[in-house]
């Protein structure tokens, strides 16, 4: 039977949350928007704001209006110069902000590019949508590079050291790949694994390890009935190609399936699937345990860092500790 994890803190937030960030030490950052009365806003962005929280007992250290609201793609993470990093959308197109990790002044802003997606790294932000893939200094908050390919849409970024992971579709056989790009410069480095994919729902990287969860049936728009197989298959990522390490089906489509995600840290990848987390040893593959985190099944986001895990549902955050 398996335990209940152990919740350390939950607090309520003044909103509801759209985006979360936790590193290995300090505060985590809650982002968030007050919801209009009824749904309804003329513009298509909603004033944001930011929180942070003591790691160890939730107490709210400061709440601050942020330049990124509630919109078309989030990013968070922190920078090198004790500062929290948002990228989103902004009343004049979408930014990059810093902001103190002491107290949530703003540091600075800069419009950006539209994305969907967006990684945050202490040097170097790497954004997303289908047509292009990105770099933005982070600490400068500009962008430096840019890439994109005809016949190619882009959809999930990763990082590993120096090298950005991208999980893209060739448009013409419409299956998905990977590339490998540097993440400095923006090259194109090595076609890290072949387009052969049906469907990458999910990717993680850390630790010279690369975890997919991927499916076997191509996305369309009118897809006939039947069950479609849900696998985790493990990389790693030291070599000049995908290096194959393990893969395990984890079942066939079904309710209990389609809400499937994963996170990775220090090794271990966590497997979430409604209210019950799996933990797994990266390298093998192995579960470790599972455990039941209460408001997991009804997650807006979900990060694991140094044994924390940070899970944020609509209204509400908590902090559990996890096997790290």
């Amino acid at each position: 039977m398996a335990r209940t994890a152990r919740r350390r803190w939950s607090r309520e937030f003044q909103g509801e949350i759209d985006g979360i960030a936790i590193g290995e030490t300090g505060p985590v950052f809650l982002h968030g928007y007050d919801p209009p009365v009824g749904g309804k806003w003329v513009d298509d962005v909603i004033p944001g704001k930011l929180g942070a929280y003591d790691r160890s007992c939730g107490e709210l250290l400061w709440l601050s209006p942020c330049e990124v609201g509630y919109g078309r793609g989030f990013g968070s993470g922190l920078g090198d110069e004790e500062d929290v990093v948002v990228l989103g959308p902004g009343n004049a197109g979408h930014r990059i902000a810093r902001m103190s990790l002491k107290t949530g002044e703003l540091i600075g802003a800069s419009e950006i590019h539209t994305f969907d997606q967006a990684l945050v790294g202490a040097d170097m932000c790497v954004t997303v949508t289908p047509g292009r893939v990105a770099g933005i200094m982070t600490s400068p908050m500009f962008e430096v590079w840019n890439f994109s390919r005809s016949n190619e849409r882009y959809h999930i970024i990763g990082r590993v050291g120096p090298h950005a992971y991208v999980v893209y579709t060739e448009t013409e056989r419409k299956r998905q790949g990977i590339l490998r790009l540097d993440v400095e410069s923006g090259d194109f480095v090595s076609q890290f694994a072949e387009p052969e994919y049906p469907i990458v729902h999910d990717m993680v990287c850390s630790d010279g390890l690369m975890v997919l969860l991927v499916g076997n049936r191509v996305p369309t728009m009118h897809r006939p009935p039947g069950p479609e197989e849900i696998r985790l298959e493990a990389f790693r990522t030291d070599g000049d190609e995908a290096y194959p390490l393990w893969r395990e089906v984890l079942g066939e489509e079904a309710d209990e399936l389609l809400d499937t995600s994963i996170s990775m840290d220090s090794g271990k990848l966590y497997v979430a699937n409604g209210a019950m987390l799996a933990v797994r040893d990266g390298l093998s593959g192995r579960t470790l345990g599972e455990m039941t985190l209460p408001g997991l099944d009804e997650r807006i986001a979900w990060q694991v860092s140094q044994g924390a895990g940070l899970l944020a549902e609509e209204t509400r955050a908590s902090v559990f500790e996890l096997p790290a």
